[in-house]
């Protein structure tokens, strides 16, 4: 499966895993992790990129719209264990300055 979610046992975390490549086609199964966590009250989202070996536009749309739709800070939403490619295409498309890259 290439996503694969993790709710942590208080419920305050989700950790959703995206393996191989983050595009379009991961689009709703992306959505339906995260929206029913979203009326949980103060969750925090991490998006673990260890597995990601491929990124494009509309996953970085994605990323925009979970951030709208918690409408909250940066600190929120980590994006962790990017390789060097895809730490790359964040940089460029200045998401580094909008989300936590870990």
């Amino acid at each position: 499966m290439a996503l694969t979610t993790q709710l942590s046992n208080d419920g305050s975390l989700l950790t959703i895993s995206i393996n191989g490549r983050f595009d379009f086609n991961l689009y709703k199964d992306f959505r339906d992790a995260y929206e029913s966590c979203l009326n949980k009250g103060n969750i925090k989202f991490i998006i673990n990129l260890s597995q990601t070996e491929y990124m494009d536009s509309s996953a970085l749309g994605m990323l925009l719209v979970l951030k709208e739709r918690t409408g909250s800070g940066s600190s929120a939403i980590v994006l962790k264990h990017c390789n060097k490619e895809i730490k790359n295409i964040l940089s460029i498309s200045n998401f580094d300055k909008i989300f936590t890259i870990e």
